[in-house]
Formats: C-alpha cells, structure tokens, sequence
C-alpha cells in the first residue's frame, strides 16, 4: 500500500475564485483602456521609464495600460489561464507570486530597460508562467512537474521574446518577469505542495528480516520447524 500525504494534506480544490479573480483583473484591463479609447486619454506616461524618479510609478501602474486592443487582446488569453493555473494548483501563494511579481519584474525592467516608455501585463504573464514551470522542478512534485511540461509545451515559445527579436516590444520586461518567476518559484518552494513521500505498509513477509536486512524468522516459526 501507498501512501502520500503531501497530497493529502491539501488536495486541489477547484472553486469559482479560480475563473472569478482572473476574469475581473482581465476585464479591469479592457475598462482602463476603454476610458483611454472613450475620452481621449494617454496613459502612457504611467508606464516604467527606466532610471528616472518619475519612471518609477510605472513599476505599479504599467501592468494595466496597453497601447492598442490588439496589444490588450494578445495579453488577455494567456494571462487569464496563467492566472487561473496559478490561483488552483498554488492558492496559498497565489496573490503574493502576483503582487510580488509585479513589483519586482517592474522594478528590474526599471534598471535594465531602454529609455522609452514600457507598458502592458505582458511581465507579469511571463511571471507566472516562469514561476508555474520552475515551481514543478523545484518541489519535485509529479503533478506539479507535469504541469510544468504543459506549460513548457503551450507556452515554450514564450522563451524567444526575452530576447531583443522586435523593436517595438519591451523584451527587458518580459526577460525581468521570467528572472521573477523563477526567484519566486524557489523562494516558495516549500510552500504548499512539496516532492511526494511514500510510505509502505509492513507486511509479515518483513517480519522475517532485521533492521540490518539480515533473515532473521521469528522465534516461533523457528520452534515449528523442528
């Protein structure tokens, strides 16, 4: 018989928070660039601009500001599952990996990033899906590995735009969030689930041995044998 008690002693659970927080935090998303489209708003200027005291608003306020819907709509797919993923299989780290994600991946872009004005989830989308994929390797955890290698396999092409391949995308965003998502993945990795431990039940079969492995019948069954 096999036991695991890591899984036991918290089993997924699957509640309306899960599809709720990601869907109101999308569409907080379409409202903010709706009042831009409506009234002939610019936030721009609230995104990160790098190495400058004003730049620095950006690091909170540039997660929810995109340039055009189909910047918003390239986001909001993605960050809904990633969201959704994270919020089931890691609930009690869940709001921590968002809001420390979010500052610390805008704070590193804020350090390493072009002169220009960075804005969208995107950062935040490759911290979760940094920190989904690390966070299976680390725990060393069946379930949480596989989740892994579907993450890796849906959203591996991820990789290539942490890299300076188009002008107008803020790759030291995207570079910040997975070097973010992996800090955090380590960071709470004994958090939650952890790497699966079997117990195995006795049998009488293990009677018959030592602690040392040395074949060692019981003092009865030796007597019957005479």
């Amino acid at each position: 018989m096999i036991t695991d008690n890591s899984i036991n002693d918290q089993p997924f659970k699957f509640d309306k928070k899960v599809w709720k927080i990601p869907l109101y935090f999308v569409l907080l998303l379409w409202i903010i660039y709706w009042f831009e489209f409506m009234f002939g708003y610019n936030l721009d200027d609230y995104g990160i601009y790098p190495r400058t005291m004003s730049g620095l608003k950006g690091i909170i306020f540039s997660p929810f500001i995109h340039g055009s819907v189909q910047h918003l709509l390239s986001n909001s797919f993605p960050l809904f599952i990633l969201m959704a993923v994270t919020i089931y299989f890691y609930r009690n780290v869940a709001l921590r990996v968002v809001v420390f994600g979010i500052i610390l991946s805008g704070a590193l872009t804020w350090l390493i990033a072009r002169p220009s004005y960075h804005i969208g989830v995107s950062g935040l989308i490759y911290v979760l899906a940094s920190y989904v994929f690390f966070s299976g390797i680390f725990r060393k955890n069946l379930r949480l590995v596989a989740l892994s290698l579907a993450v890796a396999f849906w959203y591996g092409g991820m990789i290539w735009y942490v890299l300076p391949i188009k002008e107008e995308m803020s790759w030291e965003g995207h570079l910040s969030g997975l070097i973010t998502g992996i800090l955090l993945a380590y960071l709470y990795k004994n958090k939650g689930l952890k790497k699966q431990e079997y117990q195995f039940t006795k049998t009488e079969f293990d009677t018959y041995f030592d602690e040392d492995g040395n074949f060692n019948p019981p003092y009865e069954q030796t007597q019957d044998n005479l």
